[in-house]
């Protein structure tokens, strides 16, 4: 049985969510989520994407910033998007399907990455939310590490790490695990990210 809570907390979100200028803006113009906005907008304040960069999109369904990157880098460019859940095609993006957690699923996707040069790894990777955040953000903590493992794995010198994360338990010391192995780092929050939400940027260079 739902609560009449969460069915009112659902409802308020429904509501909200349409509402949204951004979803309306992603609908008129075939964009597949307003998470491209979020990308868009650290894109113009930190210049992540040069023509004929390969990029990995961790996390990509329902593809919006795969939609975005491969505007960005052009013919020249690859963008490689992975993910648990299907995807539907993209013009000039290569789709993997598979659930990185999986230690054999996640060695035959590096593997198969081995001979390629990569210069930016951006994650937007989350759990299925439960709504208990004593849950959720521990699962949220282990997809950064693996975003971070995968990152350290195929990256290239002066490669770029942008990654989601939240505010919370375990957040510090994720970032003083990322610190070791960028020399620079800062936290953004696009203003196209909700004010409410613990939603926040870590973006990473080599």
């Amino acid at each position: 049985m739902i609560s009449k809570k969460k069915n009112s907390s659902s409802n308020r979100w429904l509501t909200e969510h349409f509402k949204d200028s951004y979803v309306r803006e992603a609908k008129k113009n075939n964009i597949r989520s307003r998470a491209w906005f979020k990308l868009e907008q650290l894109d113009k304040s930190n210049k992540l994407f040069k023509i004929g960069m390969n990029v990995i999109d961790l996390g990509a369904a329902p593809g919006s910033w795969s939609q975005y990157a491969i505007n960005r880098i052009g013919k020249k460019g690859r963008v490689i998007a992975c993910d648990i859940l299907p995807i539907q095609p993209i013009k000039g993006v290569d789709i993997f399907q598979g659930d990185f957690r999986n230690k054999k699923t996640l060695n035959l996707m590096l593997s198969s990455l081995n001979n390629i040069t990569f210069h930016l790894v951006m994650s937007d990777m989350a759990p299925n939310i439960t709504g208990n955040f004593s849950i959720d953000m521990p699962r949220i903590i282990d997809l950064s590490k693996l975003a971070l493992k995968i990152s350290n794995h195929v990256l290239s010198k002066n490669g770029i790490f942008l990654l989601k994360s939240f505010q919370g338990e375990g957040f510090n010391e994720l970032y003083k695990k990322i610190k070791i192995f960028f020399t620079k780092i800062k936290v953004c929050k696009p203003k196209t990210s909700r004010t409410r939400s613990r939603e926040i940027f870590i973006l990473a260079t080599r």
